[in-house]
């Protein structure tokens, strides 16, 4: 059962890599266009030069990928319009400040 093991991961790293690289939108991604790196991935898969080269070369940097919208998550007790909603909801005057 171990000696499958190397080619397990060698399939697991080659699926994942082709799998990201199709679900990158094109203008994010880096290098050649993404045709060439399905071709990459796909030819050069079975010595892991293809799916490394686009986990390096190819793929977005994690900054530019946009998470939740672009807003951030703020606790309830710091976010204004939260504590707003709460004191008009108790009927009180909004503060003076």
């Amino acid at each position: 059962m171990l000696r499958y093991l190397p080619f397990l991961l060698i399939l697991a790293l080659w699926i994942y890599a082709f799998v990201d690289c199709l679900n990158t939108p094109e203008k994010e991604v880096r290098g050649l266009p993404k045709i060439a790196w399905v071709f990459v991935i796909l030819l050069f898969g079975e010595v892991l030069i293809g799916p490394v080269a686009w986990l390096i070369a190819g793929r977005p940097r994690a900054a530019a990928r946009p998470r939740g919208g672009g807003r951030q998550w703020v606790a309830p007790d710091d976010n204004p319009e939260f504590l707003k909603s709460l004191r008009r909801d108790q009927g009180d005057p909004p503060p003076a400040g």
